[in-house]
């Protein structure tokens, strides 16, 4: 189950899923893209399934995780992506940020809601049947450091910084249980619907494309990430931190 996922890193998550041979139920807001992504995936003999959820009703996503488990009857992975960006309440926040006071009220509440109470809903929908059947991984969607602090990111930055403390203290909470959290970000600023069009060309050249998410995410998804908890993945540096993970588990054989 990937939130966000009728486009940029969300899309490019569940393809690459998919070309796995997974099942992957692709949620998002209800609209063309949606179902213009989905058919996409489809068309290409890939499994699936469209589910519409707006992450900010809290009864929309129990409905839409109860429509996951009634066609795949078990989730194995949720993947929390599900967000907007600054340009919610600055169109021009890379050449003209907003200092903090300048933020629209309604701005901000929309971007936390979504952001990281949204993150918290899903969450909470699905933990309790992971935990009833004594499996399951969680994968939260982060960013850098830099960007949670940088000048004229309010509340981008923070909604993304709570959410990571989210990550952390579910991790803690779900120990012992058999499911798994961990916290997967790209490395840098992608190339999404987030930033954007008329963004400085030194940007834009050197964004990331959103396929650089696929190897750690079907990592994260697969039976060799069995164990793994409360970790904070870059994928820019996936290779180097799973032969780290790789040379501990060798000193350290069960």
């Amino acid at each position: 189950m990937v939130t966000g996922a009728s486009s940029g890193i969300g899309a490019a998550m569940a393809a690459a899923l998919l070309k796995q041979g997974a099942r992957v139920a692709v949620c998002a807001r209800a609209g063309t893209r949606l179902t213009s992504t989905v058919r996409h995936f489809t068309s290409s003999g890939l499994d699936a399934l469209a589910i519409e959820m707006d992450v900010l009703d809290a009864n929309a996503v129990e409905r839409a995780v109860d429509e996951v488990y009634d066609h795949f009857g078990e989730l194995d992975v949720l993947v929390n992506n599900a967000g907007i960006g600054m340009r919610t309440v600055n169109p021009r926040f890379f050449e003209d940020p907003l200092p903090f006071w300048k933020v629209p009220v309604d701005g901000f509440r929309v971007v936390i809601a979504t952001n990281l109470t949204g993150y918290f809903l899903v969450a909470r929908a699905v933990a309790p049947r992971m935990v009833t059947r004594g499996s399951g991984k969680i994968v939260m969607i982060s960013m850098n450091h830099e960007t949670m602090v940088r000048k004229g990111f309010v509340p981008y930055g923070p909604s993304r910084a709570g959410s990571e403390a989210l990550a952390a203290i579910m991790a803690k909470d779900l120990e012992g249980t058999g499911v798994t959290v961990n916290t997967l970000l790209p490395g840098g600023v992608t190339v999404t619907g987030m930033i954007p069009e008329d963004s400085p060309p030194e940007l834009r050249n050197h964004a990331l494309p959103p396929e650089i998410m696929g190897p750690a995410i079907v990592f994260l998804a697969s039976n060799a990430s069995h164990g793994i908890n409360g970790e904070r993945i870059i994928a820019t540096e996936f290779d180097e931190w799973r032969s780290a993970i790789q040379a501990t588990e060798d000193r350290n054989p069960e």
